[in-house]
């Protein structure tokens, strides 16, 4: 696959045989272009091109979208540019879906953006595990945050507040599952291989993590 200055977002998506509403390729397009215009000023991504953000952000949220029920609610934990939460949010509109980042800069790019796409998207400038203390969700998405020994720990008082974590990772995830019993974070959880794909320009692949309290599996 090649990609030039003369692409676009609706032949990267058929190249990846991505199949979406128009509605949702126009939003999807001013994202990439408010996403990337704030990025000049605010280091939000490295997938600066169709070609990185379809293979990668697309490819990434849309997997995700697949487990997710209808009408969940769900906590985009360290949006940072958006990735997945507002892709989630274009492509699920049934989802009442949040957005969390504990970095102010970044947390007040993100909801310009929100802003921008004229979405109904709460923002919360916020650490997660703080947020969780105040409110509840039934699913929370992480995506390129921590490896999962911090995660768990972040969240390890907060699994009352929330069904599930689900967590894309790289081939990385056996070694961080390993660390994570090491420090006995697994012992009253289940963790779940959901799905694979393979990860763009290397011979690995990606994951999906699902995590429950062990009672609530």
């Amino acid at each position: 696959m090649t990609t030039n200055d003369n692409d676009t977002l609706s032949a990267a998506l058929a190249r990846h045989a991505i199949e979406l509403p128009f509605e949702q390729i126009q939003e999807l397009d001013r994202y990439c272009r408010l996403l990337w215009e704030w990025n000049t000023k605010l280091n939000l991504t490295r997938h600066t091109d169709y070609e990185k953000f379809v293979s990668r952000d697309m490819v990434d949220s849309l997997v995700i979208s697949r487990h997710l029920g209808t009408s969940e609610r769900v906590l985009d934990v360290g949006t940072g540019g958006g990735v997945p939460g507002i892709v989630l949010a274009v492509c699920r509109p049934d989802l009442d879906m949040s957005l969390c980042e504990s970095v102010a800069k970044k947390a007040k790019v993100v909801e310009q953006i929100v802003a921008g796409l004229g979405l109904s998207l709460p923002v919360y400038h916020r650490r997660a595990e703080d947020l969780l203390a105040e409110k509840t969700f039934d699913t929370l998405v992480l995506r390129a945050v921590a490896p999962l020994a911090k995660l768990l720990t972040w969240f390890h008082d907060r699994w009352g507040a929330f069904d599930r974590l689900l967590a894309v990772k790289g081939p990385n995830w056996v070694a961080e599952r390993q660390e994570a019993r090491e420090q006995n974070l697994l012992k009253e959880l289940v963790l779940r291989k959901l799905e694979t794909w393979p990860l763009p320009g290397t011979s690995s692949e990606s994951v999906l993590l699902e995590i429950r309290a062990k009672d609530a599996s």
